[in-house]
C-alpha cells in the first residue's frame, strides 16, 4: 500500500515539477528583465547611477511586500491558483512594457515584475507536496535552479536589439506566459494538492517563524540569495564599464555568472541530501570568499622608488581571470543557496509556501538594498570593484554566524538524552 502511495506521488511529481520548473524559469525571466533591458533604458533615458539602481530593484522590493501574502495565499486557496495569478500578472507587465516610454512607465512595470516571487513561494508549495523527504534537497534544487530563466535576458535582449529593439523581448515573453498558463490548466487540477487551514492572525504568523533556528537560517539565505540576485542584476554594467566592452558583450559575460550559479542549487541540495546541509553550506561560504577577495581589487597602479630609477608595477585582472571567478562566485553561492533552502524547508514541511515566502523576503530585501548602494557607492568612492568588497564583508559575517550556529545546533543534537 506504502509502496504504490509512494509511486503515484513520484509520478504526480514527473508532471509537477517540469510545469513548475517551466513556470518559474519564464518568471525569472521577467523578474531580471531589466539587468540588461535596463543598461539600454540608461543609455537611452540618460539613467543616473542611483536612478539605474532603483530601476533594477523595484522588481525586488515589490517581490519582498509579496513573498508571505503570496505563501499565506497558496496554503489558504491553492498554489496552483496563486501560480496562475502570478503568471497572468506577469503577462500584464509585458503588455505595459511594449507601450510605456517613460522612466515612470518603466518603473510601473518594474514593480509589477515582482509578481515572480510569488510564483516562487507558490510553486514551492506545490513541488514539497508531491515530493517524499528523502528526494527533497534534489528536488528543491531543480525547482530553484529555474533562476536560469534570467540568463536567458543576457542572450535575448542582446539578440532582439541587434536585429529589431529590446521591445521585442517583452513580446517574446508575453507568447511565452501565455502558453505556459495554457499548460498549466490543462495538466493540473485545481484541487487535492493544497491544506486548507484557518486564516491565522500576524501575531501566530510571526510565532511560527520565530519557533526554533528558523529565522536565523532564513536571514542566513537572505544574504546569500540577495547577494546573487543584486550581483546578477549588476554585472552586465559593470562588465561592460569595467573592461570598455559593448553593453551587448557585457550582458553575455554576465551569464557566466546566473546561469552555472542557478543550476548549483540542484548540486547543493543533492550534496546536502547526502553530506548534510550545514556542511555544505559552509564550504560554499568559504568558496565564495576565496572568489571575492580576488575580485575586489581594483585595477592599480604602483609607483616603487629604486635604487636606481622609479619601478611602475600594474595590477588589473585580464578579462579571461575575471569570468573564471565570477563563474566560481556563481557556483559556490548557488550551493550555498541550495543546501540553506533545504534546511529550512525540510524543518518545515507543512509550513512550506509560508517559509518560501520568508525566505524570499529576506532575499527580496538584500537584492533590493544592494543594486542601490552599488549605485551610490560607485558615485561616492569611483571604484567599480566596491561591489565585491561590500559583497565580500556580508558573507564573512554571514559565515561566521552560520558556523557558530551550526556548532551550537551540533552540540544540542550530541546532548539529547538518548544520544
Amino acid at each position: 500500500m506504502q509502496s504504490e502511495r509512494d509511486e503515484e506521488r513520484l509520478a504526480s511529481l514527473a508532471v509537477v515539477l517540469p510545469l513548475a520548473l517551466t513556470g518559474f524559469v519564464v518568471a525569472a525571466g521577467c523578474w531580471t528583465l531589466f539587468a540588461v533591458a535596463g543598461v539600454h533604458l540608461r543609455a537611452d533615458l540618460g539613467l543616473s547611477s542611483l536612478q539605474f539602481g532603483v530601476l533594477l530593484a523595484m522588481p525586488m522590493a515589490v517581490s519582498a511586500i509579496l513573498a508571505i501574502p503570496a505563501g499565506l495565499a497558496a496554503q489558504r486557496y491553492g498554489a496552483r491558483e496563486v501560480m496562475l495569478l502570478c503568471l497572468c500578472g506577469l503577462a500584464v507587465c509585458m503588455g505595459i512594457l511594449l507601450l510605456t516610454n517613460t522612466y515612470i512607465g518603466y518603473l510601473i512595470a518594474a514593480a509589477g515584475l515582482g509578481l515572480a516571487g510569488g510564483f516562487y513561494g507558490a510553486g514551492l508549495q506545490f513541488v514539497v507536496s508531491h515530493c517524499q523527504p528523502r528526494r527533497l534537497g534534489l528536488v528543491l534544487g531543480v525547482f530553484g535552479s529555474g533562476v536560469t530563466g534570467a540568463g536567458f535576458n543576457y542572450y535575448l535582449v542582446p539578440l532582439f536589439h541587434e536585429a529589431f529593439s529590446w521591445q521585442g523581448v517583452p513580446l517574446a515573453y508575453l507568447i511565452t506566459l501565455l502558453l505556459v498558463i495554457a499548460l498549466l490548466i490543462m495538466l493540473t487540477d485545481a484541487t487535492g494538492e493544497e491544506d486548507e487551514s484557518r486564516e491565522r492572525s500576524a501575531r501566530e504568523i510571526l510565532g511560527v517563524i520565530r519557533q526554533g533556528r528558523n529565522l536565523p537560517l532564513c536571514l542566513y539565505f537572505g544574504v546569500v540569495a540577495g547577494s546573487f540576485f543584486a550581483l546578477a542584476l549588476w554585472l552586465p554594467d559593470f562588465l561592460s564599464g569595467q573592461y570598455g566592452l559593448t553593453l551587448d558583450s557585457g550582458a553575455r559575460l554576465a551569464q557566466w555568472f546566473v546561469i552555472p550559479g542557478a543550476v548549483a542549487q540542484v548540486a547543493g541540495g543533492g550534496l546536502s541530501d547526502h553530506f548534510g546541509s550545514a556542511r555544505v553550506a559552509t564550504r560554499a561560504l568559504a568558496g565564495c570568499l576565496m572568489a571575492l577577495v580576488v575580485l575586489s581589487y581594483p585595477p592599480m597602479t604602483l609607483f616603487i622608488t629604486g635604487v636606481e630609477e622609479e619601478l611602475v608595477v600594474e595590477f588589473a585582472l585580464p578579462v579571461v581571470l575575471e569570468s573564471a571567478l565570477v563563474v566560481i562566485l556563481g557556483v559556490a553561492m548557488g550551493t550555498a543557496m541550495g543546501s540553506l533552502q533545504r534546511m529550512v524547508i525540510l524543518a518545515n514541511r507543512q509550513e512550506a509556501s509560508l517559509f518560501a515566502g520568508v525566505l524570499l523576503v529576506s532575499a527580496c530585501a538584500v537584492a533590493f538594498v544592494l543594486p542601490v548602494a552599488f549605485g551610490g557607492l560607485n558615485l561616492w568612492l569611483g571604484v567599480r570593484t566596491a561591489v565585491f568588497m561590500i559583497l565580500f564583508l556580508l558573507l564573512s559575517v554571514s559565515l561566521l554566524l552560520f558556523s557558530r550556529h551550526a556548532r551550537r545546533e551540533e552540540r544540542k543534537m550530541l546532548l539529547q538524552p538518548g544520544l
